[in-house]
């Protein structure tokens, strides 16, 4: 069965201008990162503990996902794919494209007890692209052709020369292989972790033009199918796709936030050039994966607004008799502050774009609808390193920051500590 995602790419460089396909994916790879808590929390209620969905539990929401046939791809880690492609061979009478992460870098050991994401990113590969494609080492020629062919790859830059080189050298080794295995792959470039003297209003350009740079020096047969990059508002995507009309970008969706947030964050990006958006958190942590990622749809299809796909969403889940994690109006608005990465910039839909439910809405970790109903007692704002969104005022956060824009532990309370955390891991996965 061909696959959309082909029928999709070779519309796009057809008519770069002209085409109106949207390539949709789930990332459901979040175990290489994440590790027991990337199912994410089990509906049920647990008096007294947080009880995670199991891994099965995890891979039955992408089988249903996958047999929906609404998504372009499925990401998952290799172990699930050796399951679900592989063993199941799911994807065989499916247009949807598997894929696996095929590499793991440092900025995302995100485990319990861990500082990695502390660090400046480091590249590492626990996966094998032969793992991936036939699920043993040295794979034949016919096992090749009949197994999953599409990996993301993920670089993280931070203006340290030493760290950076050495992205990039592994990055050049897994092209040369990848292209002699005959697997493809699509580029995920995150904001820095760990920036040196790098502010975060310089980030935008920097990573677009790490972007750029290290593509001019990749020929076609080992280029990226397409990028996965933080959405920095509507200058910095228009830069970069007007660069290259044959560069297909695509935006990844960061931590959860309310459903208008991933609704206006899609329509945003389709509307000033980007041809593709993988959601991870985004679509596992909604009350229903399968309505949500139906409006995901729908929205970059044109056929709703996101003001309407949040009504309409919530709508279906009175039907189903499923209680949503918020009331509408809570809803429908807009946080702003819920994309933030380790590296301390915001992706999210431009500034002084109204909310859908009417509100005023506020940049706020607790995500209130109002100032006077703001349960975090702080302001939030971008800081040139991985910032803490504390408990403290704007001041007294600002003096647990070093110099160098990174965290200073020992000036933080256990609460900051905590949050400084949590963002951390919000940075993550797409």
């Amino acid at each position: 069965m061909q696959k959309s995602l082909d029928r999709k790419l070779a519309a796009i460089h057809a008519d770069p201008s002209g085409a109106k396909d949207f390539i949709l994916a789930d990332a459901k790879d979040a175990d290489m990162a994440f590790g027991i808590g990337a199912p994410g929390k089990s509906p049920e209620a647990h008096p007294s503990e947080v009880r995670m969905r199991t891994l099965a539990e995890y891979r039955d929401h992408m089988r249903a996902i996958v047999r929906q046939g609404i998504v372009d791809i499925m990401l998952m880690s290799a172990s699930t794919n050796e399951v679900l492609a592989n063993h199941e061979r799911l994807f065989d009478q499916s247009h949807v494209t598997p894929a696996a992460r095929a590499n793991d870098t440092s900025d995302i050991f995100v485990v319990r007890g861990g500082h990695y994401v502390q660090e400046p990113s480091r590249p590492h590969r626990t996966a094998l692209i032969d793992h991936i494609q036939c699920g043993h080492v040295d794979c034949g020629p016919e096992e090749r052709s009949r197994g999953t062919n599409l990996g993301l790859y993920s670089l993280t830059f931070n203006n340290r020369l030493e760290e950076d080189l050495r992205t990039l050298e592994e990055y050049s080794r897994f092209r040369a292989e990848a292209e002699a295995k005959g697997f493809r792959h699509f580029m995920e470039v995150f904001d820095p972790n760990a920036p040196a003297d790098l502010s975060a209003d310089k980030i935008p350009g920097y990573v677009n033009d790490q972007i750029a740079r290290t593509l001019a020096g990749v020929a076609s047969s080992g280029r990226p199918v397409f990028l996965k990059i933080v959405y920095h508002g509507p200058r910095a995507m228009e830069e970069l796709v007007s660069y290259d009309p044959h560069l297909v970008v695509g935006i990844l969706g960061g931590g959860a936030g309310t459903t208008y947030d991933a609704f206006k964050l899609i329509a945003e990006a389709r509307k000033y050039g980007a041809r593709a958006a993988l959601f991870g958190r985004k679509i596992n942590q909604a009350e229903n994966q399968l309505a949500f990622i139906e409006f995901l749809r729908l929205i970059v299809d044109g056929e709703v607004s996101p003001e309407e796909a949040v009504r309409a969403y919530h709508g279906v889940l009175e039907k189903l008799g499923v209680k949503p994690l918020r009331r509408l109006e809570d809803d429908l608005v807009l946080q702003t502050g819920v994309m933030s990465y380790g590296g301390g910039s915001t992706a999210s839909v431009p500034a002084g774009v109204p909310a859908g439910g009417g509100g005023v809405g506020h940049d706020c970790a607790c995500g209130g609808s109002e100032p006077a109903k703001c349960q975090c007692q702080h302001e939030v704002e971008p800081s040139p390193g991985a910032k803490p969104a504390g408990t403290t005022p704007r001041a007294e956060r600002a003096a647990a920051v070093s110099a160098n824009g990174r965290p200073n532990f020992a000036g933080m309370s256990q609460a900051e500590k905590l949050a400084w955390n949590r963002a951390q891991r919000d940075r993550v996965f797409g």
